[in-house]
């Protein structure tokens, strides 16, 4: 209790962020080991030095972070584009369990990789029951041990946070604790473990819609509310949509990280929402019968659709026709089309059935 106190003491001094002023975070990745990234989207039409920013991990419900827990970025965003870090993890190591490296897929789409060294910044070795910062200040300076806070930092002003500071969720079985899998999840009071676990084993890509990031704490975390969801791994499907299994048995899975490196947000005066007027055009979105066409889709291999929990609902396969009719059905809600080309391009778009 008394560290929550620390934490909302601080908080008071914080004002909201304009809408499409200030960076916030586009995608938050948290994969199998230590798959971990995070995508800043800059919604402005003016460069960002991220040099004057950093990112804090709030472990395990803790009310309060370190300069051991942060870590100051390096890097630019370009205006109304993206950053992806991914933690710096990446030569091959042959030993198994926690040392296992960052997956190949994710490394290529990083722009920078962060804390290769756990004992000195573990700032991006997050689990679904850590929040995580992207603030505004400068940490160096600060001793390992020094909390980060308005009167310690520099300039500090958070501009986005993920998750609730100084909740420590559970998981699927109501179990809290520091290391048995607790994540945020789509059933209200989202920290209970009911419902599906949706910063574990995810990707959560903020909604179009979304144009600043959380600057206060809030009561309840519900990731459904700013974020849409897809797993973190998925697996490979022939054409009757049956999982492809290998040699040993075990299903053929790949890392889901197509949808980083690009955010759709209506900050940018180029875009229209979800209908970016491209060579490929999806429509209508949104769809009142579930049907959906995709235009230009001479080169689409295969559409795979997952719902906004991040759980499969169907695949499409296209035989070089111009237009792909996909039929979803009545069930209202947002969905990710996560769309192949036959040159092995992967892209993906935000439909709504309302």
């Amino acid at each position: 209790m008394k560290k929550a106190l620390l934490f909302f003491g601080m908080m008071s001094s914080f004002a909201y962020a304009q809408d499409c002023s200030k960076i916030f975070i586009s995608e938050y990745v948290e994969g199998w080991e230590y798959n971990k990234a995070l995508e800043i989207y800059n919604p402005t039409s003016t460069a960002v030095d991220l040099s004057e920013y950093f990112v804090a991990r709030y472990s395990n419900g803790s009310g309060t972070a370190t300069k051991a827990n942060s870590i100051q970025l390096t890097g630019t965003v370009q205006p109304y584009d993206v950053f992806v870090g991914v933690l710096d993890l990446l030569d091959t190591i042959t030993s198994t369990g926690d040392d296992l490296s960052v997956w190949d897929s994710l490394q290529v789409r990083g722009d920078a990789f962060f804390c290769p060294n756990y004992s000195v910044s573990n700032a991006w070795y997050w689990n679904g029951n850590d929040a995580i910062v992207l603030a505004k200040g400068n940490l160096s300076g600060l001793s390992a041990n020094t909390v980060i806070s308005t009167a310690n930092v520099p300039g500090f002003q958070i501009v986005d946070v993920f998750g609730k500071i100084g909740e420590n969720p559970a998981n699927s079985d109501g179990v809290v604790g520091a290391n048995v899998g607790g994540a945020w999840s789509s059933t209200f009071p989202y920290n209970t473990g009911v419902g599906v676990l949706l910063s574990s084993n995810h990707s959560l890509i903020r909604k179009s819609s979304v144009l600043k990031g959380v600057t206060v704490n809030p009561s309840f975390f519900n990731p459904l509310l700013e974020y849409d969801s897809i797993p973190a791994e998925t697996y490979l499907f022939d054409s009757n949509g049956d999982t492809i299994r290998g040699g040993s048995g075990n299903p053929i899975s790949f890392g889901n990280w197509f949808s980083l490196g690009e955010h759709d947000c209506n900050c940018n005066p180029l875009s229209t929402g979800d209908n970016i007027q491209e060579e490929m055009v999806v429509y209508p979105n949104p769809s009142s019968d579930g049907v959906i066409h995709i235009k230009g889709a001479s080169s689409v291999k295969e559409v795979m659709v997952y719902n906004a929990l991040g759980q499969y609902v169907n695949k499409f396969t296209n035989a070089s026709n111009a237009t792909m009719t996909l039929k979803l059905g009545h069930d209202k809600g947002v969905y990710i089309m996560r769309i192949v080309s036959v040159d092995g391009a992967v892209t993906s778009k935000r439909i709504v059935i309302k």
